[in-house]
Order: C-alpha cells, then sequence, then structure tokens
C-alpha cells in the first residue's frame, strides 16, 4: 500500500503523523511511504531522517493525495484539502466531527472512508486519544498559570502560593484521561485541586491516586458554589465522538473573580462553556464576563515532538495493520477500527455524530 504524510497546515501545528523510524517499519513490510518535504521539520525531524529511512520525498502537499491509498494525517482535512480527497481514499487522523458540520459535509461528499483517532475504543478507553489527552491535561495547567499573571490581564495569583499565602484553586470539570493530568499538574505545582466527576468508581481511583486532590460529585449547584473562589477553571468533560456537554453557561461564569482563567480543553468537540470558541497559537486568548478564555483547538501542537511520539507510539500498529491487509481485513483483526469509521462510501457512519448535526447515519460496510 501507498501510505502519505502530508505536512499539516492548520495554523500553528508542528506535529506530524508518522516518526522516520515508523516509516522504515513499514517501508521493511514492503510499503511505499510518501511524505512531504518538511512534514516533520517542526517536530524535529528533518527531511535526511525520512530520506534515511527510505521514504520517498514528494514538494507538492497535493502530490501526497494523489498518490497515497492511506493518508495519516494530525488534524482533520482543512477547507484547501478537501478537493484533494477522493471515493475509497482511506484518511486516519483525529477528526472531531460532531463539532464541525462544514467538514463533515465536505468528508461525506468526498466519498473518502474516513477513519477517526477519537472514536476508537477498546475496553472502554479511547487509546489514540489517551497520549493527546494526558498533554492537553498536563499543558492545561502550564498555560492557565501563564495568564493568571497580571501583565496578560490575569489576577496576579500564583497558583503555587509561597510560605505565609493560600495557594491558587484550581476546579478540574471531569476526572478521564486529560482532567487526572490536569490535576496532578496543578497538584504539583502546590495548588488547591478539586475535580468534579460524575462516576463514583472513578471518583474513588481519583481519591487514591492523587493524595492532596478533592473530589466532589459533578453538578451544578456544587460547581456554582466552586466558582466564586476559583483561579483556574478547567474544562476536561469527554463524550466519545459527541459534542462536549455545556456545563457552564454565561451567567455562571460572572460569579468568578475578574482575572481568573478558563482552559476548555473540550473545545474540540464545541467546549464545555457557552462563551468557549476555537482559538489558534497565535491568538490564544480572549475575555468573556471577566474571565480569560484559552481556547486552542489543537493544545498539544504547542509540544509538537513529545506529541509526535506519544501519537506514533499508539497509531502504528492500526496503521501496519491497515497497510498489510486493507480496511476489510483489517477490521476484522482489529474490530475497534469500525468504531473509527466515522464517513464512508458517502454517510456518515458514526451515531453521535449524526446526532449532532441532525442527519442520517448508515452501519458501515466492511
Amino acid at each position: 500500500m501507498i501510505i502519505g504524510v502530508p505536512k499539516e497546515i492548520k495554523d500553528h501545528e508542528y506535529r506530524v503523523a508518522m516518526l522516520p523510524s515508523a516509516a522504515y517499519q513499514l517501508i521493511k513490510r514492503g510499503h511505499t511511504v510518501v511524505v512531504e518535504r518538511n512534514a516533520g521539520f517542526g517536530a524535529g525531524y528533518p527531511d535526511a531522517e525520512y530520506e534515511h529511512a527510505g521514504a520517498k520525498l514528494v514538494d507538492s502537499h497535493a502530490a501526497v493525495f494523489e498518490q497515497a491509498d492511506l493518508v495519516v494525517k494530525v488534524k482533520e482535512p482543512l477547507p484547501a484539502e478537501y478537493p484533494l480527497l477522493r471515493p475509497g481514499q482511506l484518511i486516519f487522523t483525529y477528526l472531531h466531527l460532531a463539532a464541525n458540520k462544514v467538514l463533515t459535509d465536505a468528508l461525506v461528499q468526498s466519498g473518502a472512508t474516513c477513519i477517526a483517532y477519537e472514536t476508537i475504543e477498546v475496553n472502554r478507553r479511547l487509546p489514540l486519544l489517551e497520549p493527546m489527552s494526558e498533554i492537553a491535561g498536563r499543558m492545561s495547567v502550564l498555560v492557565g498559570g501563564y495568564f493568571l499573571a497580571k501583565h496578560f490581564g490575569g489576577s496576579g495569583v500564583l497558583l503555587g502560593g509561597v510560605p505565609g499565602v493560600l495557594p491558587g484553586k484550581v476546579v478540574v470539570l471531569g476526572g478521564g484521561s486529560s482532567g487526572i493530568n490536569a490535576a496532578r499538574m496543578a497538584q504539583g505545582l502546590g495548588a488547591d485541586v478539586t475535580i468534579l466527576e460524575v462516576d463514583l468508581e472513578r471518583m474513588r481511583f481519583l481519591d487514591i491516586t492523587l493524595h492532596t486532590a478533592h473530589t466532589l460529585y459533578s453538578s451544578e449547584a456544587h460547581l456554582m458554589d466552586l466558582l466564586p473562589t476559583v483561579d483556574l477553571l478547567i474544562g476536561a468533560v469527554l463524550v466519545p465522538g459527541a459534542k462536549a456537554p455545556k456545563l457552564i453557561n454565561r451567567e455562571m461564569l460572572r460569579k468568578m473573580r475578574p482575572g481568573s482563567v478558563l482552559v476548555d480543553i473540550a473545545i474540540d468537540q464545541g467546549g464545555c462553556a457557552e462563551t468557549s470558541r476555537a482559538t489558534t497559537h497565535q491568538n490564544p486568548v480572549f475575555v468573556e464576563e471577566g474571565v480569560t478564555h484559552y481556547c486552542v483547538a489543537n493544545m498539544p501542537g504547542a509540544y509538537a515532538r513529545t506529541a509526535t511520539q506519544a501519537l506514533t507510539n499508539v497509531t502504528y500498529r492500526y496503521i501496519e495493520t491497515l497497510a498489510d491487509y486493507g480496511l476489510s481485513e483489517a477490521c476484522h483483526k482489529q474490530p475497534s477500527l469500525i468504531g473509527g469509521i466515522n464517513v464512508m462510501g458517502g454517510n456518515i457512519t458514526y451515531k453521535a455524530v449524526a446526532d449532532a448535526h441532525g442527519m442520517n447515519w448508515a452501519v458501515p460496510k466492511i
């Protein structure tokens, strides 16, 4: 099979979908790997490393799509890439379609088979999403603390405090992969951390794992009690493949102190605050109701080398299976792949995406 690795064109997206070492392994198995020049540059992987691995380098973005049977990306196709997709072609990437109807329509019209990393589920886990959730969770505390600085319009609170001064208060909505990693980082800085969660078993796990963090059953009443004193609010809720629930409305934000910060990790799926809208690394924040919102839709792209390594660790075995056996046989060998198929044959094939847009869906024909 011919596997294509294009350069990411999303604003300030420096990750690349495949390490040179992964390309080498695929080439050893008899496949062809086509890589756009400078695709790995932002993550610290120069063209020479792909050439040494045996990959074929091409100069144009379009050439990768023209040649590849399987296109492996990091982020969703952007409008400039829609015309490059073709019927029967496999696209393997993060899609987050529930928050983007224009993209959903374009993929349906393309006839391509689009497999989303974030909806591949194994034993109630999302193994291809987890590494990026871990990075985003850890990063949320770093950027949240940064924008609490007074010269960025923040309240001037240092999360860890100092002797004689109480630490800042961090509230994390959701105790999944991103939530627990956010809590760990905040706890490590010495902040006062509370995690809101609805799964009682998960709360018990969090309570045992995070010795100094508090757990609280997630309800609007509990959140309203916390908001007047919170310094950093982190939205880390996830419903696989579906739009994020809007847990924070504008009226609730008004209860927060001016200069406090909201980091909405769930922005890829539409965000968990009524006031959230996607931002970029170039212009990462905006202020609503006196609260600084950080809503960057590709947070892990800031730490591109770490993120690229972590992503390839989890995607490679699926890429290898798709390349070795083709989609149908690969789905028999790795049944979790079926859950990743969001669009196929001109149809939406993932119910949560169809529900988000009020559209019909069909079971993928494997």
